[in-house]
């Protein structure tokens, strides 16, 4: 195998996020996407090139991400684009990418959509709701009242009921929710989330509240620990922790009244960026709509990669680029967030770096 490079923390390449637009069709206060995406947005070629680079490094799975990656015109394209790098037998020294996943809102996820980004090869979806109801989805998404919420929440209802039928089976961890949670904005909607994906067979993901960019008006105020959200849920369902997996960003825990039933979907996790950071094991890269390599998700700045990508991809300068970048790493933001907070410089948006 070649050699996969480690950061100055010891730390593997393991998962890429590549983020394929800016623009979003929600207007989420915790992430202010765009309007319009920046110029010179990666083309399809280019995007595979990145892929097949990083893979051959170390990347075994590919979350695909925005803004809203559905709004992507050529998604199931690159999805099918990329399958090649999937066959590759383990021994190969250039590599195999295991698994491609999707995070989306739900909004534009019909059921024609799902049948054709499963046809293309997506293993998993993981859809954002942060609300049950009219009043909460409106002001998490940043609409003009209940009545654009509720029809979004009707949307993403029935988004997971496509994806379901498509074959992205929760109980396999391949259909999950996301909820955003922030103390004065939706903390009154941790009870019903947890039901909801409990009747949904699904595992819930809680996200603190996360000072990524300049304009979310984040507080520490704002924050409700995981340790909290956990608490809350815990006195209506009792739970037992399953933990982290190495690299993995989710603390997950079971329900006491499935454990015995349950095959994978109806837990519970919690990302504790802020109350319990990981960074110790983090393995991510990010990749920005318009080519810029972030090594850490609050990063102040970034590597350009397309004087590698045009006028035509370079893999072999590509690679070493990116290798460069890699064992230049030593970003653990979040855990020197209070001895580091008056050095930091401004970091990029959530819309540019697709959390």
């Amino acid at each position: 195998m070649a050699e996969r490079p480690l950061d100055l923390h010891g730390r593997p390449l393991g998962v890429l996020r590549l983020s394929l637009t800016a623009r979003c069709n929600l207007a989420c206060p915790y992430c202010c996407p765009d309007a319009e995406d920046p110029p010179g947005l990666l083309t399809l070629p280019e995007r595979v090139a990145l892929v097949e680079a990083t893979v051959g490094l170390g990347v075994h799975t590919l979350r695909l991400t925005g803004g809203e990656p559905l709004l992507h015109r050529q998604l199931e394209e690159l999805i099918a684009a990329l399958q090649p790098l999937r066959r590759r037998h383990p021994s190969d020294p250039r590599g195999a990418l295991r698994e491609i996943a999707l995070t989306s809102n739900g909004v534009l996820l019909g059921a024609d959509r799902a049948r054709q980004l499963k046809a293309a090869g997506l293993d998993r979806i993981t859809l954002s709701l942060d609300g049950t109801d009219g009043d909460s989805v409106a002001r998490m998404a940043g609409l003009g009242g209940a009545a654009a919420g509720g029809a979004v929440l009707e949307k993403v209802l029935a988004a997971i009921g496509h994806a379901r039928q498509a074959g992205f089976d929760p109980a396999r961890g391949a259909l999950k929710l996301n909820a955003v949670i922030t103390r004065s904005g939706n903390a009154d909607q941790l009870l019903p989330l947890a039901e909801l994906a409990r009747e949904q067979g699904l595992e819930l993901r809680l996200i603190e509240f996360m000072d990524v960019g300049n304009r979310n008006g984040w507080a520490p105020e704002q924050v409700l620990p995981a340790a909290e959200m956990v608490a809350r849920i815990g006195a209506v369902w009792p739970l037992e922790p399953v933990g982290r997996s190495p690299h993995g960003t989710a603390s997950r825990w079971r329900y006491r009244d499935r454990a015995a039933c349950d095959g994978g979907g109806a837990h519970l996790a919690v990302v504790a960026s802020i109350s319990a950071p990981f960074c110790g094991d983090c393995n991510r890269l990010r990749i920005t709509a318009d080519g810029v390599a972030y090594s850490c998700l609050f990063a102040g700045s970034g590597t350009d990669l397309r004087p590698w990508l045009r006028p035509r991809p370079e893999p072999a300068r590509l690679r070493q680029a990116l290798q460069g970048l890699w064992r230049a790493r030593r970003d653990r933001w979040s855990e020197e967030r209070q001895e580091a907070a008056e050095h930091r410089p401004a970091p990029a948006e959530m819309a540019y770096l697709g959390g």
